[in-house]
């Protein structure tokens, strides 16, 4: 397929949708929009909006109606046959104003409103469906799949009206609309835009594909990063953006690249998101767009399996090609040959040569984590610099250690244990045991399960600014639902969470409990008590098991501390 035209592509569906009022129009409805029933937007749906707004998810020009919805789900496109992998719909939960015909406002997390929405419809969505579909797994491990949980019962659509865009205060000058970009792309003065999707810094073998792209396309490279929400883990995108700037400013041509950010909201929804990518770049004016191995997948899943095949992405886009207008160039995994001194794609590599490679673990574990730069085959020293400014040994980042099990398992016992031999060791800890939290920052809340969802989510919250900030959150709750304690890995990111389960038999546990709460649940002076009239979900792959019954605390505090020590969180002594 060969999709070049005498000028940029147009975009999909043959407009770029503009929901930006003009300023005449937001000083007229300003004070009205203020004064309406509002919903507050979540960092996802912030995002989207913006998105929307400006063109980029071109032809959708709101949220996602019931019709739309489901041709998604069923038909990867939009009720009127245009291809849309992934539904960008706004969820909201039940009150008086979520009716359709009502004017509602949409604001930011400082209650600012931004747009202003006609209510067309409302109408539930079924989050099984949701995630067999469009993700392929109701595996919690994956971030969208536990994430969803937390979404509102229904969505709501109808047309928008955007008083402002969210405010940027970094990087400002490559912060830049659909309309701005293809501007920009057309005083190149060439008709092929290639376009490359990242979430992770550039090394070398991401240069070699790029440069091989726009050679073989005679074309222009649109360096289009996603700077909106990733998954937790992921190199924070200031440091990202100063890495891509280095590279465009100093190893690629000039005449023939454009940097600009995208505030894309990622689903890692591997095949259907590489698709999603591929429309959105239509709109941006490239018509063509790099699929690597892996393209937008969240990695393995709760049995260790990965969620796409390797290679599925490709295909995928492949297939729509040629109706979107988007030719995919796909590549395999791109591996180095010392003695040439050139990168090859895997299945290339000459006879009787010898191929090297770094995954980006390896690249943590091996170099990042113990302090050393990485190897200049890999990456360019001035990336390397950046990246190991920003990214502590592994010893020193932060952590987070939840544990989970019935009331009177012994949860807080080896929470405490585990907490002084930690500060014995010279970790920051900060523990935040559930009875403690239940008495401070989630007192007047109940034992329903919303409630109880509320709780951990607080706990996980806290936690993962700890984490974040390089020191050890250890966390010891019951937290009963599988779902919430995934959304809480998802936070904190897979590979600083520990889940710990505290396993002890309900009758261990009832005669345990030195405080009677058992005893006055059994009496029915406690409702929705964990293990007797609600559920205690166990967890199916924590990262560790304790026998609590057989096993004295302090062994189980030492068996963390063992763990800790293979994982390189700790120093061995």
């Amino acid at each position: 397929m060969s999709p070049h035209n005498s000028t940029l592509i147009e975009p999909y569906g043959g407009r770029l949708v503009d929901l930006i009022l003009p300023k005449a129009e937001v000083d007229e409805i300003a004070d009205r929009a203020n004064s309406l029933p509002a919903i507050r937007l979540t960092e996802r749906t912030l995002c989207d909006l913006e998105l929307l707004a400006t063109g980029a998810f071109s032809p959708l020009d709101r949220f996602v109606g019931k019709s739309d919805y489901q041709s998604i789900l069923e038909e990867m496109r939009l009720s009127r046959g245009h291809i849309f992998p992934i539904p960008v719909a706004l969820s909201v939960d039940p009150g008086p104003h979520v009716r359709e015909g009502n004017e509602i406002g949409l604001c930011n997390a400082k209650n600012e409103v931004l747009a202003t929405m006609l209510i067309e419809e409302v109408y539930q969505w079924n989050l099984s469906e949701t995630a067999r579909k469009v993700f392929a797994t109701e595996d919690l491990r994956h971030p969208l799949v536990a994430e969803m949980h937390r979404w509102g019962k229904f969505n709501i659509s109808g047309p928008l009206r955007i008083l402002r865009l969210p405010p940027y205060h970094d990087f400002a000058d490559l912060r830049l609309s659909p309309a701005q970009v293809r501007a920009k792309l057309e005083t190149f003065g060439r008709t092929s835009i290639v376009a490359f999707q990242t979430r992770n810094p550039l090394h070398r073998a991401h240069e070699e594909m790029t440069k091989r792209a726009i050679e073989q396309h005679d074309a222009i490279l649109l360096l289009h990063p996603a700077v909106g929400m990733t998954i937790r883990g992921d190199v924070d995108h200031y440091s990202r953006v100063r890495t891509y700037k280095v590279l465009a400013d100093r190893y690629y041509d000039q005449n023939r690249t454009l940097l600009s950010l995208l505030p894309l909201a990622m689903r890692m929804a591997g095949p259907r998101e590489a698709l999603w990518h591929a429309v959105i770049r239509r709109n941006y004016g490239a018509n063509f767009l790099i699929v690597g191995r892996d393209h937008a997948s969240p990695g393995a899943g709760s049995a260790g399996r990965p969620f796409y095949m390797p290679y599925a992405a490709q295909q995928l886009v492949q297939e729509f090609s040629a109706e979107l207008g988007v030719g995919a160039i796909p590549f395999e995994e791109m591996v180095y040959l010392p003695r040439e001194d050139r990168y090859v794609e895997a299945s290339q590599v000459p006879d009787k040569d010898e191929a090297v490679s770094l995954s980006g673990t390896e690249a943590r574990e091996k170099y990042l984590s113990p302090g050393k730069p990485l190897p200049d085959w890999y990456i360019r020293p001035e990336i390397s610099e950046i990246l190991c400014e920003t990214h502590q040994p592994k010893y020193r980042q932060g952590l987070c250690v939840w544990f989970t099990g019935l009331s009177c398992a012994g949860k807080s016992t080896i929470a405490e244990i585990l907490t002084s031999r930690l500060l014995e060791l010279g970790r920051r800890i900060t523990l935040l045991d559930g009875d403690v939290v239940r008495t401070h920052l989630s007192k007047g809340l109940g034992f329903t399960k919303a409630d109880r969802d509320t709780n951990i989510r607080r706990i996980g919250f806290v936690a993962a600014e700890i984490v974040r900030h390089g020191g050890v959150a250890v966390c010891a709750a019951i937290s009963p639902y599988r779902a919430v304690r995934n959304e809480v890995r998802n936070m904190i990111g897979a590979e600083r969470f520990i889940e710990v389960f505290v396993d002890a038999p309900l009758e261990v546990c009832i005669e345990r409990d030195t405080k009677g709460m058992y005893a006055r649940a059994q009496r029915g002076e406690i409702r929705n008590f964990t293990g007797l009239d609600d559920p205690y979900e166990i967890p199916e792959h924590p990262e560790l098991k304790l026998d609590s019954e057989h096993k004295p605390a302090e062994e189980n505090a030492q068996v963390i501390l063992d763990y800790l020590i293979d994982r390189g969180f700790l120093k061995k002594t």
